[in-house]
């Protein structure tokens, strides 16, 4: 399949107990049928989480936008902040599968489909906050240049339409791609499945035979596909930065922005795949199918990607000292010591020393210490976005445009909700998709030996045997 195959020990699963394809299937599929109380419970939590954030949502439309915490000089609070932090991890989801797929790394088959799906949830998460953010929701079509008498066109040097562009591009070719690589799957599930559930996966898997024909269709879409999606990522989240970057205030004109917001998503995004990922292992039973090589390189991965961040953050603070700009230098003071000093250190911890424990072994084979540090990770990344707008607005030129933004209730409801209604969809996704690329399983494991069976007319010393004389 798509010319991914890895021969040697390097791709194959060590596991004793995976013998046979068909096993791949029993185990891969089984997550499909009827869930259990822990399911159930985990879906009730995001569902109330939807309840609070609608609730929440409902107040703001009621009662206009100032029953919020934004107000002069922080214009952007906990809505944009929470919008970059899911840009963030979905832009880190294809990157990986994409990357990790165009440079043949074997571990990626155990773990690219959790990291495609968090990627399409995670844009559908993020898509609410801008029309959340206009405040007047039903107006929200104007951030839309289509033709109309009236001769009304969005300001294109607004970032908000940027984002508009970024997200709707992005989440179009996220989703082709997560649905193309799942069409073999679900040809397997609709195998494996009977009566309402087999028709619909006879529909969506396109009728699916798994032919030569079919395979190299496949194969030279996915690449085409990987191979636009990479750069398209790197493009897009650098978008993104440039929210920040063009604007005029200290801490955020600098050209650092796009290679920094870049190893940011990637660092989250590793992150929630590990956390994810340790949960749909043990929820399902595949602890074979998501072993230690496969934590141990997402550890390593993550690891890098903190360094990048921590060179990211010390070297904003050197320059802006070494700039010698007043202004500059205030804001990062402020930053460090000012009224937000506990989310820039919290930012510092859990971005910069928590994961320094990665570079032991014993650390990276741990899945409990995965889980814990990947949660402490996207905690802090959250607080990174944070850190960048609101301390930057609250503390820009004028001591007497100074002011200090505090979350409101609505705010804050909305932000857990978000959670909850990424949840939901991931939830729905472990019920209706294999979790595991079972196709790409397949190529990994050991090939089966043939049968030797003698020839019947050497055996029986045929005339023409020359070995017989």
């Amino acid at each position: 399949m798509r010319n991914d195959t890895v021969n040697g020990s390097r791709g194959s699963l060590t596991h004793p107990d995976i013998k046979t394809m068909a096993e791949v299937n029993v185990d891969v599929l089984r997550p499909l049928s009827r869930p259990g109380k822990g399911w159930w419970m985990l879906l009730g939590l995001c569902v109330l989480g939807i309840g609070l954030m609608l609730w929440s949502w409902g107040i703001q439309m009621v009662q206009g936008i100032g029953v919020t915490g934004l107000t002069s000089p922080v214009g952007w609070g906990v809505y944009i902040t929470t919008f970059v932090f899911w840009v963030g991890i979905a832009h880190s989801g294809t990157l990986i599968s994409a990357v990790l797929f165009l440079f043949r790394a074997p571990w990626r088959q155990s773990i690219y489909r959790v990291a495609e799906a968090m990627t399409v949830f995670a844009v559908m998460t993020a898509g609410l906050f801008p029309l959340i953010h206009v405040g007047r929701v039903w107006h929200a079509y104007w951030l839309i240049p289509y033709p109309n008498s009236r001769f009304l066109w969005p300001n294109f040097r607004s970032p908000l339409v940027w984002d508009v562009f970024a997200v709707t591009t992005y989440f179009t070719v996220s989703a082709i791609f997560f649905y193309l690589g799942t069409i073999p799957d679900l040809a397997a599930a609709r195998d494996a499945a009977k009566g309402f559930r087999k028709k619909l996966y006879s529909v969506i898997c396109l009728g699916w035979r798994g032919t030569d024909r079919e395979w190299h269709h496949l194969s030279k879409a996915y690449i085409f596909l990987a191979a636009l999606a990479t750069p398209l990522v790197l493009s897009v989240h650098s978008v993104v930065s440039w929210d920040f970057a063009v604007g005029i205030v200290p801490g955020w004109h600098a050209t650092i922005f796009a290679p920094y917001f870049v190893a940011g998503a990637i660092f989250s995004g590793v992150a929630l795949v590990i956390t994810l990922s340790v949960l749909v292992r043990k929820a399902f039973g595949l602890e074979a199918y998501l072993t230690s090589k496969h934590y141990d390189a997402m550890a390593k991965l993550c690891l890098v990607t903190s360094m990048i961040v921590l060179y990211a953050y010390l070297s904003e603070f050197f320059m802006a000292w070494y700039s010698g700009e007043e202004v500059e230098r205030a804001a990062f003071w402020a930053r460090l010591f000012g009224g937000y000093w506990w989310a820039t250190w919290v930012m510092l911890v859990c971005n910069g020393f928590i994961p320094i424990m990665l570079w032991f072994k014993r650390v990276r084979h741990s899945i409990a210490a995965l889980f814990t540090i990947s949660i402490f990770v996207n905690i802090g990344m959250w607080f990174e976005r944070y850190v960048i707008i609101v301390t930057s607005l609250h503390h820009e030129y004028e001591p007497f445009a100074w002011g200090m933004y505090r979350p409101s209730v609505v705010e804050m409801g909305i932000m857990v909700g978000s959670f909850g209604w990424f949840g939901f969809w991931f939830l729905l996704f472990t019920r209706l998709l294999p979790p595991v690329a079972i196709a790409e399983l397949k190529e990994i494991l050991p090939k089966p030996m043939k049968p030797v069976v003698s020839n019947p007319l050497v055996t029986a010393g045929h005339p023409g045997d020359m070995s017989n004389g």
